[in-house]
């Protein structure tokens, strides 16, 4: 990393935490984190931390051809809440950077929920959106093909104490492209995810429309609906979301359930279990609110 501080100011100069994930998969609500990197920087562009680990997920580590991370390499590894304390503190009051932000941090999100540890992290920045903005010259925006147009050190790709260190240095140059610019920086606002594996009660509300039965191609104002293990959005999102709709949110599974959300390894919950004693429909998170978007007029009660 380059040590000669940059000459910058306003928005551009903050305190950052540089950092990449590599994942059992592409789904934050189904696949883990393999191993992380994480790399704080000051204000004048001197490295303060650096740290990174492998981690055992307790799932299949997935695609080992593309990040190399086999069941082998990874036993023995800390599990995230061994070490998501450490990892909260080097992100406390900084900005979090990534490339294709929203990726890493819905996968980071989801390990300190389930660690049940607050993410501290309040903004983000994608320096591929910022890339999007300054348009280079590129066949594509790639974080290699970026480090190339850049002139920074290339490390191995996939890794992520590699990949972290080639985006310190396309972020550096997209920074002082951006500052000659004038251009304005894409922060993105986090605000607190839910920390909890599963939610306080969902608040009850009267639902002023009759149940209409079981789900078949098409949610109708009125079904009852539950929620069972992990969600993608926080549960209370969901829920709330659902009774806007008219639907009608229960906190348990019973022979007159409508539909129950579930993601992965539903199988294993209480409801879960009921919902298929009892034959009621089962959908995931992702068709759940794509039906949301087209609920039929239910009959009012």
């Amino acid at each position: 990393m380059e040590d000669r501080p940059m000459s910058l100011s306003g928005e551009y100069v903050q305190d950052w935490a540089l950092v990449d994930v590599e994942t059992s998969g592409l789904r934050p609500g189904r696949d883990r984190v393999l191993s992380l990197a994480v790399m704080t920087v000051d204000r004048n562009w001197r490295e303060v931390r650096r740290y990174t680990t492998l981690l055992d997920p307790g799932v299949d580590p997935g695609p080992v051809h593309i990040h190399g991370l086999t069941a082998e390499r990874l036993r023995g590894a800390p599990t995230f809440d061994k070490v998501a304390s450490r990892v909260a503190e080097m992100l406390h009051g900084r900005v979090l950077v990534a490339h294709n932000a929203p990726f890493d941090y819905d996968f980071l999100a989801g390990e300190f929920a389930r660690a049940a540890v607050v993410m501290p992290v309040r903004r983000r920045l994608c320096t591929l959106e910022l890339n999007r903005r300054l348009v280079p010259p590129t066949p594509d925006l790639q974080l290699t093909t970026l480090v190339d147009y850049y002139d920074v050190t290339r490390y191995q790709a996939h890794d992520a104490l590699g990949d972290t260190l080639m985006l310190s240095g396309v972020f550096r140059r997209s920074l002082e492209s951006a500052a000659r610019l004038g251009m304005e920086l894409p922060f993105t606002a986090c605000p607190p995810r839910q920390t909890s594996r599963y939610p306080v009660s969902i608040p009850k509300a009267r639902c002023p429309y009759r149940n209409p039965g079981r789900l078949d191609s098409a949610l109708v104002q009125g079904m009852k609906v539950a929620f069972t293990g992990d969600t993608e959005l926080p549960r209370l999102e969901l829920a709330t979301r659902a009774a806007a709709a008219g639907l009608n949110v229960m906190g348990n599974v019973s022979r007159h359930t409508s539909v129950l959300v579930a993601n992965e390894s539903f199988r294993t919950t209480g409801k879960a279990e009921k919902a298929l004693a009892a034959g009621v429909p089962v959908i995931d998170e992702p068709l759940f609110l794509r039906l949301l978007e087209e609920v039929k007029p239910g009959e009012p009660a």
